[in-house]
């Protein structure tokens, strides 16, 4: 006979005994099971500004790259990079990779439409290029040989 008896106080310890296994077990098997992930936050679409910060966040990697080029992350998963924008539509492709060789990969388009400039003008060329633009009313004169 054994030590003890069959009750249900048994059954119920070592039901929560197997879940609480199971669930220790599924929370360290989450990098197997998920993969890597990259978190960005929402950028604008359009921007004025030529230099811009790609900032977030990436779990469960060990390489991180930018248009194929290796950017450095934090212990705590976080990234920061700046980025030079050419005119009009631009594409940013982050691209990571787990110890077990998994890939994910975010892609950003971003559009740069540089910021107008205000005309610099004096004020005496602008007075004469606005009278020189209107029509006059008597007709210009030939020179006389």
């Amino acid at each position: 006979m054994l030590p003890y008896r069959d009750s249900r106080l048994t059954t119920i310890v070592l039901v929560a005994f197997f879940l609480l296994v199971l669930g220790y077990a599924f929370f360290e098997a989450r990098g197997i099971l998920f993969g890597p992930s990259i978190q960005v936050p929402d950028e604008p679409t359009e921007v004025h500004e030529e230099l811009i910060t790609i900032r977030g966040q990436a779990e469960r990697i060990s390489a991180l790259s930018m248009n194929g080029k290796e950017i450095q992350v934090t212990e705590t998963g976080a990234f920061e990079e700046p980025y030079l924008l050419a005119r009009g539509l631009n594409r940013i492709v982050l691209d990571a990779e787990d110890k077990y060789g998994r890939r994910t990969q975010e892609v950003i388009e971003i559009v740069y439409t540089p910021a107008a400039k205000p005309a610099q003008e004096a004020p005496e060329a602008a007075a004469t290029e606005s009278t020189s633009a209107r029509p006059s009313s008597t007709p210009p004169v030939a020179p006389q040989l």
